[in-house]
């Protein structure tokens, strides 16, 4: 045979030996146990899960798999159906993890808008549930739904999260778990997921948007032109007028940003990121101290100027500085595939280098001038002290 149609074929045989496994991780060439089969199954886009099912017509009821690929015998997953929205909070679940004890709990649970995951009776009548861990990895629920005409048509959520003490405990609520929600028609064998931007998402990207710019763009460029700006003669009093014009127009955005995360906290009863919305009161606080000591500021001859100056460089500096770090903390909240974070990391970036630059060339411009004006005052003394000795002969 050919040397290169046996090299051809070996490639082949080797490109089919890594596609056929991901083939048969596809719902429909899953195998069940117990032998176990549905008509209908459907791979869901976020955390590699998928739900299989038959529908009864005659009797409105529906037997259901549910699935987690590579699931952790240390989390808890979960499957909803919620007739009122698409949100976890409302939902009627199925629940099920693997106890402390190796055994695999399969429960039902209504979740509220403080959901505490115990077992409870759901809306609609679950005749029957269990749960398995799978010899490959997976967790899997079956449950019969006893559907009504709503049910048939309804919005389904899924979620994966830390068991805590043999308790389910709380999940993330950004990246996908954030998007693992969308609807599910049980007689056309459809479902249909989040694919674009919610509404809430949108929200929550404007306030990140807002906050990126106003405490996180604007007032470092503020800073920047007051520290640097105002060693060149040629920028006369424009430096001043410039570094009031970031700053106002950063702290007017920044109570637009921090407006409407308030708002994103109170429509997301029982979500909350402690250390994201502390550090943002502490700096809207910050902030205002900062405005509000324009209106105190003494001339510059002033006794008490020396301590005015104090209080606003440190204000302001530690108002940046948590700033910048409140603004990386609330990119793990957006979790865009990492794409806010890498373009503030490059304005970022893009600031230090301008301001390691401006730091160079200013000192540079400094010690001139003490030189010259050491100089000058030498040579000064030196015409006095000339004049003085002729006068005395």
């Amino acid at each position: 045979m050919d040397k290169s149609l046996t090299t051809l074929l070996f490639s082949c045989t080797l490109l089919i030996s890594f596609c056929v496994p991901s083939l048969a991780q596809t719902c429909g060439n899953y195998t069940f146990s117990g032998n176990r089969s549905y008509s209908t199954c459907n791979d869901l886009p976020q955390l590699s899960c998928s739900l299989h099912w038959n529908y009864h017509p005659s009797n409105l009821t529906a037997d259901i798999a549910f699935r987690k690929s590579g699931a952790s015998t240390s989390n808890w997953i979960s499957w909803a159906l919620n007739p009122s929205r698409r949100a976890m909070a409302g939902s009627q679940a199925l629940v099920a993890f693997q106890h402390p004890n190796g055994s695999i709990l399969a429960y039902t649970t209504q979740l509220n808008d403080n959901p505490n995951m115990q077992p409870g009776r759901l809306s609609f009548d679950v005749p029957s549930i269990a749960a398995e861990f799978s010899s490959n990895g997976d967790m899997i629920i079956f449950a019969t739904l006893q559907l009504t005409d709503s049910l048939r048509l309804t919005n389904q959520v899924w979620q994966e999260g830390p068991v805590n003490g043999g308790n389910p405990g709380q999940h993330p609520t950004n990246g996908q778990n954030g998007r693992s929600m969308g609807t599910v028609d049980f007689i056309n064998g459809s479902v249909t997921t989040t694919g674009g931007t919610t509404s809430k998402q949108r929200k929550r990207n404007v306030h990140g948007v807002l906050n990126a710019v106003s405490w996180g763009i604007l007032m470092p460029v503020g800073i920047i032109i007051a520290r640097y700006l105002k060693v060149f003669k040629s920028a006369g009093p424009a430096w001043f007028y410039l570094h009031v014009a970031c700053q106002t127009s950063g702290y007017a955005l920044g109570i637009a940003g921090w407006a409407t995360g308030i708002k994103l906290g109170s429509d997301s009863p029982g979500i909350s990121y402690d250390t994201h919305r502390n550090l943002g009161m502490i700096i809207f606080a910050l902030g205002t101290l900062q405005v509000l000591a324009l209106l105190l500021r003494p001339k510059p001859d002033h006794k008490y100027r020396l301590y005015w100056n104090i209080y606003h460089h440190s204000i302001g500096y530690t108002t940046v500085i948590l700033s910048i770090a409140n603004i990386f903390e609330g990119f793990d909240v957006l979790d865009s595939e990492d794409n806010w974070k890498k373009a503030y990391t490059g304005v970022l970036i893009f600031l230090v280098v301008v301001a390691a630059v401006m730091e160079a060339v200013t000192w540079f411009i400094v010690i001139k001038r003490k030189k010259a004006a050491s100089s000058d005052k030498h040579v000064n003394g030196e015409n006095v002290y000339g004049s003085r000795a002729q006068q005395t002969a």
